[in-house]
């Protein structure tokens, strides 16, 4: 069973960046499709990108583009998420998990994805 745990996440205020990360066991990450959610307090969990096993982005959340990039440390079977520019509106849970059909829904449907990570708090505040 494929398996994912996130780190990094923590405090920074408005305009700040940090890098979440997403360790993978159980098979090869470069082989596969990372999606990227995120649940608010009080709010449904959303999409914010997913990135396919070529390197392309499929955005869930527009107010992320140009803000958050993904990058793979193939080393450490790792994706890491660099979130730029951060807003109060960015607080939330995050989690990593991996399309059910390893391909990037168009959509950012939960179903459609199969292991999930516990999740890592991120919080902008000033």
């Amino acid at each position: 069973q494929v398996q994912l745990v996130e780190s990094g996440g923590g405090s920074v205020q408005p305009g700040g960046s940090l890098r979440l990360s997403c360790a993978v066991s159980r098979f090869t990450l470069n082989d596969y499709a990372i999606g990227w959610f995120r649940q608010a307090p009080g709010k449904e969990r959303e999409g914010v990108l997913c990135f396919s096993s070529s390197g392309g982005y499929t955005y869930y959340a527009d107010s992320v583009k140009g803000r958050f990039t993904i990058s793979r440390d193939k080393t450490k079977n790792t994706v890491h998420l660099q979130m730029n520019s951060l807003r109060p509106e960015d607080t939330a849970v995050y989690y990593c998990a991996t399309p059910r059909l390893n391909a990037c829904p168009a959509r950012d449907t939960r179903s459609l994805f199969g292991s999930w990570g516990q999740g890592t708090q991120v919080t902008v505040s000033s």
